[in-house]
């Protein structure tokens, strides 16, 4: 039996006729015969029966429209209880964000979210291999997700691509290394450097893949760090380039860092927010987007 079968049998209990339920439902009096046809076929006892000219219930009838106006006044709170959901603002939202992402945007975004009526953020970090970011989508309402230019796409099929900033990987350089002086360095310029980089599959390993490509050349790399604020320090020691992102990476720059722009090779990631449709829906998670985006234009905007 299905609600609209119940439905359609609370309303023969109260007008006693199928004309008269037809016309309060907008139907057809065929359409209301059919459906009180379906609905006896699931069950072993009669629910009408003949009065003169009139369709009346019976007593397991009855029985059966009173229960259904239990089911069909449950499923009106259901329908409104997930309205309210999607709708309210004060609501919980769960976010992954990988390293450099959360140490630039998950303190700016906590505090813009701090007070009565607005989302509940709950933050992670999932610092994964870019082609692993769309999974991520089925344990968290959003995520923040990277990949290079060159890089496979976003399976749009699965998921819905919110696009936040088109970020250059700068050369990092200790402030009084020989090449601090130039606005920009080409691959010619680094190829001979020693460099801390990331491990395969991330960003700057992509980057530094280009530049041997670029330049024929077996990279010297001395050390593989994933986390930007030991590869930051490793710089401002000495002995070391590395790969720093320009609009996220100032929480881990300090004085003795210079960054300067990589000619030659494409540099650029794109930060992205992944969801499941259906997640976005919801006003919660759309205030959460749009405070994101916000935060990220602020640190985009001076470059």
């Amino acid at each position: 039996m299905e609600i609209h079968q119940l439905e359609i049998l609370r309303e023969l209990g109260a007008l006693g006729s199928v004309k008269a339920v037809a016309d309060t439902l907008m139907v057809t009096p065929s359409a209301v015969s059919q459906q009180l046809a379906l609905l006896q076929r699931s069950v072993e006892v009669p629910l009408t029966r003949r009065e003169g000219r009139n369709l009346v219930l019976t007593e397991a009838g009855q029985v059966l429209a009173d229960a259904g106006a239990a089911v069909v006044s449950a499923m009106a709170d259901a329908r409104s209880a997930i309205g309210s959901y999607h709708g309210s603002e004060a609501a919980r939202v769960t976010l992954s964000g990988f390293h450099s992402a959360g140490q630039a945007l998950f303190a700016p975004l906590a505090k813009a979210l701090d007070g009565p009526g607005r989302p509940k953020i709950e933050l992670s970090d999932e610092d994964v291999a870019q082609n692993d970011f769309p999974a991520l989508t089925a344990r968290y309402d959003l995520v923040l997700a990277h990949r290079m230019d060159h890089s496979p796409r976003w399976p749009g099929e699965r998921v819905t691509v919110i696009p936040l900033a088109h970020e250059p990987l700068d050369v990092a350089l200790p402030a009084g290394h020989r090449l601090a002086q130039q606005e920009s360095v080409s691959v010619a310029d680094v190829v001979d450097e020693a460099w801390v980089t990331s491990h395969a599959g991330y960003s700057p390993a992509d980057v530094l893949s280009a530049v041997a490509a670029v330049s024929s050349r077996e990279l010297r790399i001395v050390h593989r760090i994933n986390d930007y604020s030991t590869v930051a320090a490793l710089v401002a020691a000495g002995g070391v380039a590395g790969l720093l992102p320009r609009y996220t990476a100032g929480p881990v720059l300090n004085p003795a860092v210079i960054l300067r722009p990589l000619q030659g090779i494409s540099t650029r990631r794109r930060i992205d927010l992944l969801a499941r449709p259906e997640n976005l829906k919801r006003r919660a998670v759309m205030v959460v987007c749009e405070t994101l985006q916000d935060i990220m234009a602020g640190l985009v905007e001076p470059d």
